[in-house]
């Protein structure tokens, strides 16, 4: 069987002089060059693109080094890491009352990323939900958790780059019925997505702060026919109890 090739043969080369840079920081082209393997004319090529969207720096005296956004991203996998290990025995404790599916996620562009999921111990149906998928924040619990947090300019220009399009009949497209929900998120700490991201499918969640920066949020996800009313109040209690809990825990 044919081994299939690589598509990109130019990002190849990019990795290759960005895994030099990041054992051998503050290197002139020639030394990059000779490194990788590459003439001095194709390295210093694809230096300038790196550099152009940030991901290799150059100093006065043309040395080269990773940049600021390949940083950032580091820094936010380990922040997402560090987050998942603390709050870990806190959603454990939340899923062993609640025995449902719970999710942490995190902030990214907008969006909501899962960075850790727990499955219930004894429920036949779970959710088909993974880690590293995203959702909207207009749409799930989760996300308008986080967004009841923002300021009036950060919201303003949410909805200014976002499109509430409907993902089903309940999701909300209205920007005042939308702004009417996060008002009474904002007074209970609490959020919602009946059926809104996904049909039969209802969450609640909130948000978790340090001071005043957003560093994620959690839900508690199920089948809309496992809710009955008093279990929806059970859910909101331990959502609450966990939310103060583990924001106490990130002031620590």
């Amino acid at each position: 069987m044919e081994k299939s090739k690589p598509y990109g043969t130019v990002l190849l080369k990019a990795a290759k002089i960005m895994d030099y840079l990041a054992d051998n920081p503050n290197k002139p082209l020639q030394d990059i060059s000779r490194a990788t393997e590459m003439t001095n004319p194709t390295t210093l090529k694809i230096l300038e693109t790196l550099l152009l969207i940030g991901y290799v720096s150059r100093d006065k005296n043309k040395n080269y080094r990773l940049g600021s956004k390949i940083i950032r991203y580091a820094n936010q996998y380990f922040d997402q890491i560090d987050l998942v290990e603390l709050t870990l025995p806190y959603l454990e404790k939340l899923q062993k009352s609640i025995d449902e599916t719970i999710h942490l996620g995190v902030l990214v562009d907008n969006e909501i990323i899962y960075v850790n999921k727990l499955e219930p111990k004894y429920q036949t149906i779970r959710m088909s939900s993974k880690v590293g998928i995203t959702r909207p924040l207009y749409s799930s619990a989760m996300g308008k958790a986080v967004l009841a947090e923002f300021n009036e300019t950060e919201y303003a220009n949410y909805l200014e780059s976002t499109p509430l399009v409907p993902h089903t009949e309940h999701t909300i497209t209205n920007s005042l019925k939308l702004d009417a929900e996060l008002q009474k998120i904002r007074s209970t700490g609490i959020a919602f997505d009946d059926e809104e991201m996904e049909k039969d499918i209802y969450c609640i969640g909130a948000s978790l702060k340090k001071g005043d920066q957003i560093i994620g949020a959690f839900s508690v996800s199920l089948p809309k026919y496992r809710l009955t009313a008093d279990f929806k109040n059970q859910i909101i209690r331990a959502v609450a109890e966990t939310k103060d809990e583990l924001e106490q825990a990130l002031i620590h």
